[in-house]
C-alpha cells in the first residue's frame, strides 16, 4: 500500500493505510482530531509503525514531550519489519522528540535526496518553529526558501506544500507570490489551518488590513477549536481588530481562543501569543489590566521549565508590564548567562531585548532605543515570524515616539522595503 505521496506503507490493512493518510493530512494542515484517527490506524494494525510515529509527532507538537518519546520508542522497533524509507522516517523524528535537533536535519537533508515526497518527515524543517526556523541562524529565512524551492517540482499542486512554500517566500518579503500560493492550496483545502495562516501573513506584510479582516471573520468561525493553530490564528484575528479600532473585540477574541484555559493548543503559541498582543495593545492605546499580565505570568512559570528560543525573547514581558522588578532582573541575568554559556541558539539576543522592554516599562525611552538600535538585525535569530517579531519593531518604534524622535521612527518604517505592514504605535 501507499500514502498520499505514493510511498510505500508497511501495513496490510487497508482501514490502517486510510487513517493514516487522513490523519496525516490534519497534522500537516493544522487540524484537530488527529489522536483519535490514529487511534483507528493503530487499532486496525498495532504493528503499524508509521501511525505510532505519526502520534509521536503530533504530541511533540501538541508539547507533550514524554508521550512523544513513548510513541516514537514504539515505532522505532515496530520499524525493523518495515521498508529502509520508513526505519529513516522514524529515526528523524525520534530525534526530533529527543531534542536531537541538528542531527535530525542533516538527516532529514539525506533522506530527502531520495525520498523527496516525504512530506512528513519535511514538514518539521518548514515554518519559523521549524528546524531551521529555531535553528538561531541570522540567515535562517533565505535558507529556509534555498531548503524548500529545490523541492517545488516533486510536490506539483499539492495544498500543502504551497503552504509551507507560500510561507517561506511571504518570510523572505516575496509576499505577493506568497498570497498567490496559499490562495491555491486554500481553494484545495478550505479548511486548512496552515493556509488560512499563511494568507493571514501575507496579507499583513501587504498592509492589507481590511482584506485580511474581512477573509478571517469569515474563515475563524468555521475553524478546529482543536487545531494545532486554534490559538495562533485567533491572535492574528484579535490583532486585525486591534487595527480597525475594534479594541473590545479584539481583547475578547484573544481571551476566547487564545489565553490559558481557553484553548487546546500548544503552550508555546498560548504564552507568546498572549503576552505579545497584550504588549502590543498597550503600545497601541489600550489600558493595561494587570489580572490579564497576572495570568499570563502565572501560566509562564507553570508551562516553561527550560530555555525555549522564541519563548525565552518573551519571558520578560509579564514582568516588566507588572513592575516584578526582581523576577525581571533574574530572568535577565539568566538568559545573560545562558547565552553567554552558548545554550541558546540566539545566545544573548533574548536577555536584550528583555532589557529593553526593562528600559520601555519603566518610561526610559532614550535607553529603550540605545538598547534596540544595535540589534534589529539581530532579532531575527530568535525564531518566529517577521509579524510577531514586529513586537520588538512597535515597542522601538513607541519609545521613538514617546522620546519625541518622530523622525526616526518614520525613517525607520520607510526602511522596510520588501514590507509594509501597519505599525500599531499609539501618537
Amino acid at each position: 500500500m501507499q500514502d498520499r505521496y505514493g510511498l510505500e506503507v508497511t501495513t496490510s490493512s487497508e482501514e490502517a493505510r486510510n487513517a493514516y493518510v487522513e490523519a496525516v493530512d490534519r497534522v500537516l494542515a493544522a487540524d484537530g482530531h488527529v489522536e483519535n484517527i490514529l487511534a483507528i490506524a493503530i487499532e486496525a494494525d498495532p504493528n503499524f509503525a508509521l501511525a505510532h510515529a505519526a502520534i509521536g509527532r503530533q504530541h511533540h507538537l501538541m508539547g507533550r514531550g514524554k508521550d512523544a518519546r513513548v510513541a516514537l520508542e514504539t515505532a522505532s522497533h515496530l520499524s525493523a519489519s518495515a521498508t529502509i524509507r520508513e526505519q529513516q522516517h522514524v529515526e528523524i523524528l525520534r530525534n526530533i522528540v529527543n531534542g536531537q535537533v541538528p542531527e535530525s536535519f542533516e538527516l532529514t537533508k539525506e533522506h530527502l535526496t531520495d525520498y523527496p515526497r516525504d512530506a512528513f518527515v519535511l514538514a518539521p524543517a518548514c515554518g519559523v518553529f521549524g528546524t531551521i526556523g529555531f535553528s538561531g541562524r541570522i540567515d535562517r529565512e533565505a535558507e529556509q526558501l534555498a531548503f524548500l524551492e529545490p523541492l517545488a517540482t516533486h510536490y506539483g499542486d499539492d495544498w500543502w506544500f504551497q503552504t509551507v512554500h507560500a510561507f517561506a517566500l511571504v518570510e523572505t518579503g516575496a509576499w505577493e507570490r506568497g498570497r498567490d500560493l496559499a490562495q491555491r492550496s486554500l481553494v484545495q483545502r478550505p479548511s486548512n489551518s496552515h493556509g488560512a495562516h499563511t494568507l493571514a501573513h501575507a496579507l499583513y506584510e501587504e498592509g492589507a488590513d481590511e482584506e485580511a479582516l474581512a477573509f478571517m471573520s469569515d474563515w475563524i468561525p468555521s475553524a478546529d477549536r482543536q487545531g494545532l493553530l486554534h490559538c495562533h490564528v485567533s491572535w492574528h484575528y484579535a490583532l486585525l481588530l486591534l487595527t480597525d479600532g475594534q479594541h473590545d473585540a479584539a481583547i475578547q477574541t484573544l481571551e476566547d481562543h487564545c489565553f490559558p484555559g481557553s484553548t487546546q493548543s500548544p503552550s508555546i503559541n498560548v504564552f507568546t501569543d498572549a503576552s505579545s498582543f497584550l504588549w502590543r495593545a498597550e503600545l497601541a492605546g489600550v489600558p493595561r489590566n494587570r489580572d490579564r499580565w497576572e495570568t499570563i505570568r502565572d501560566y509562564y512559570e507553570e508551562s516553561f521549565r527550560r530555555p525555549i528560543v522564541f519563548v525565552d525573547a518573551h519571558a520578560g514581558l509579564a514582568y516588566a508590564a507588572l513592575g516584578e522588578d526582581e523576577k525581571l532582573s533574574s530572568c535577565i541575568g539568566q538568559l545573560q548567562e545562558l547565552g553567554e554559556a552558548g545554550r541558546l541558539p540566539a545566545e544573548t539576543t533574548a536577555a536584550t531585548l528583555t532589557r529593553g522592554y526593562e528600559a520601555y516599562a519603566a518610561g526610559h525611552w532614550s535607553t529603550a532605543v540605545d538598547i534596540f538600535e544595535p540589534v534589529m538585525d539581530q532579532v531575527v535569530r530568535i525564531g518566529g515570524s517577521r509579524a510577531q517579531r514586529d513586537l520588538i519593531a512597535n515597542t522601538l518604534l513607541a519609545a521613538y515616539i514617546n522620546d519625541g524622535r518622530a523622525d526616526d521612527a518614520k525613517a525607520f518604517i520607510d526602511a522596510q522595503h520588501d514590507r509594509q505592514p501597519s505599525h500599531l504605535v499609539a501618537g
